[in-house]
């Protein structure tokens, strides 16, 4: 397996941004942190190599309001000392070919995909040169890929685009189609707890055990390294649905329309700091320790955090 030199944090939505969108989501914190100085946009700035001087590309692509949702981030990353962000409203097929496009995204340090709809991604850049850059920067050199909603579920190779929660586990509800295939092995599902999507993943890895099913909260997301190791960051849950050791399910015999039933699925749930080993299938989960001057995060690999 050749491991990426690249970083992926793939988001739930609702990301603090310190501003009105993420505080009309109630998006909760826990106590002993303060988020949005320390959240998921900070950490994306901290884990680039320029760090405050990183090029940041917004791709609003997905959304129905890019001009907004751009500037939004532009703000954001402002309000962390970062100064050069710019957004890419990419339309349609024609404009991933737009030469001035490509050079940004050669230079970027730091490429965001926006929430809205994942078809949206997968069928405007699927085969564009403009993607194939992405996936070779993402591969070769010290560069980071974000997406949160829209722009995580679209991250895997695999991508759910519909099926309504309640009705998830009933066969042929769930639809799923090709991603922009920067992770295999998993498929992704965002705002997962606020919109009790448990049945879509549930459903999704039934019909391929051999992918770990993700399951992101609002201003939960997973950073992942070298590939294969994801760690917790943001206020929100994470939800891992893993079908390895599956015994039955009826999902091939029954008729479209048809509930199904699944034997012997495994759930993990993930926090802030706690880490996954996709090679070794291993959850390895932070302990918190208060003392009198504050609170410190002993993280998975011994290290302290206060």
């Amino acid at each position: 397996m050749i491991v990426p030199k690249g970083k992926l944090v793939i988001i739930g939505g609702a990301v603090d941004m310190g501003s009105s969108i993420s505080s009309q989501e109630r998006v909760m914190q826990p106590d002993y942190i303060k988020f949005f100085d320390r959240g998921i946009l900070k950490r994306i700035i901290n884990e680039s190599a320029k760090r405050e001087g990183s090029q940041v590309e917004v791709i609003t692509t997905a959304s129905q309001i890019p001009e907004l949702v751009g500037n939004e981030y532009i703000k954001a990353f402002n309000q962390l000392n970062v100064p050069k962000v710019n957004t890419l409203h990419i339309k349609t097929r024609e404009d991933t070919a737009n030469k001035s496009y490509l050079d940004r995204i050669r230079k970027a340090d730091v490429v965001i995909f926006t929430g809205g709809d994942q078809l949206r991604l997968s069928s405007i850049f699927g085969g564009t040169e403009f993607l194939q850059i992405l996936k070779t920067r993402y591969q070769k050199e010290s560069f980071i890929i974000a997406g949160t909603s829209a722009g995580a579920a679209a991250a895997s190779t695999h991508m759910i685009y519909k099926g309504q929660s309640h009705e998830a586990l009933i066969k042929g509800e769930v639809q799923i189609t090709a991603g922009l295939g920067f992770i295999d092995s998993v498929i992704i599902d965002t705002h997962f707890v606020q919109r009790g999507r448990i049945g879509r993943l549930l459903y999704a890895v039934a019909s391929n055990p051999g992918i770990l099913g993700i399951g992101l909260g609002e201003d939960a997301g997973l950073l992942i390294t070298e590939g294969s190791m994801m760690e917790a960051i943001g206020s929100g849950l994470t939800i891992l649905v893993d079908g390895k050791n599956m015994v039955e399910t009826n999902i091939y015999d029954v008729e479209l329309g048809s509930p199904v039933s699944i034997e012997n699925m495994r759930l993990h749930v993930m926090s802030i700091y706690d880490k996954y080993d996709l090679q070794q299938h291993r959850l390895l989960i932070k302990k918190i320790i208060k003392v009198e001057e504050g609170v410190f995060i002993k993280g998975p690999d011994n290290e302290f955090m206060q």
